[in-house]
């Protein structure tokens, strides 16, 4: 990616030098807790501390620190979060909206979230409750060894994706979609729901490739094909089959790959948020 003439985001926390808990956890233990969702229907994030327990409370997060300017890694993600501030303030601002950033934190292992115990195993997440984008850098080493999806657009594509996640929240699409998987009471309709509100998250990172792209000729010869991958990569069909062998439709909460290469692709080629409205969308 081209990001020599990007500024950096302010809005960056590194506490990876203060996490919680710095051993990070295993994928065997990532299977588990998908297995336990599965079978038990208890819910993985929980298993993972991702999200508290009923009666819980969260911790109060670190106090913020900016990276190391030697921090090759977190620069890059820092320009690729400066990049989406510019692209969703310039959306926002036509339809005479304001944009409110997120901030966007490292850590290694664990740390607190408002949203409960963060961990590495569950990969990049957004809080809504704080407007916090987690992630462990490490992430990145998985998603080009075990997900085979390499590349500096890949990496980009998953910060946009939880930014997209920002700006449901920002627009209250995300209080209507858990509003309205409380009322339906089947865990396969609260499912589908949250299938509807992942794609679009990626359609919304799709836009910011597209007019940041367009901005500020970020993109190189061959890195859309390495997002595209990416999205694939996790798509819930191919994990499935990878961590229990057999694929579970009514159990999908992020899309298929192949729904979640068209909803990203959409977006990149159009770079219109309207053409990201997945909740009106027949066919996926």
């Amino acid at each position: 990616m081209r990001l020599d003439h990007q500024n950096e985001s302010d809005n960056v926390e590194d506490r990876r030098s203060g996490g919680i808990g710095r051993g990070s956890v295993g994928i065997g233990t990532l299977l588990v807790a998908l297995a336990a969702s599965y079978f038990f229907g208890i819910d993985p994030a929980l298993i993972l501390g991702l999200a508290s327990a009923p009666g819980s409370t969260s911790s109060a997060a670190s106090p913020a620190q900016r990276p190391p300017a030697n921090d090759q890694m977190a620069s890059f993600v820092s320009k690729v979060l400066g990049s989406t501030e510019s692209t969703w303030q310039a959306i926002f601002h036509d339809a005479g909206k304001r944009y409110q950033e997120p901030k966007l934190v490292l850590f290694t292992g664990s740390t607190p979230t408002a949203c409960g115990s963060g961990q590495s195993a569950m990969g990049p997440f957004y809080c809504p409750s704080d407007r916090k984008v987690y992630i462990d850098l490490a992430f990145y080493r998985d998603l080009k060894e075990r997900f085979h999806a390499p590349g500096e657009f890949a990496q980009a594509y998953v910060i946009a994706h939880e930014v997209g996640h920002h700006v449901q929240n920002l627009l209250g699409i995300s209080d209507k979609v858990r509003a309205a998987q409380q009322r339906s009471g089947q865990q396969p309709a609260a499912n589908a729901l949250s299938v509807r509100m992942e794609l679009q998250a990626d359609c919304f990172a799709g836009v910011w490739g597209h007019r940041a792209d367009r901005l500020q000729q970020i993109v190189e010869a061959g890195e859309i094909e390495q997002a595209l991958t990416a999205a694939a990569a996790i798509g819930d069909d191919r994990l499935q089959r990878q961590t229990q062998g057999q694929i579970v439709p009514e159990s999908f909460t992020h899309g298929t790959s192949r729904q979640r290469v068209r909803w990203f692709k959409r977006g990149m080629d159009s770079g219109d948020v309207r053409q990201c409205d997945t909740f009106s969308a027949a066919s996926l």
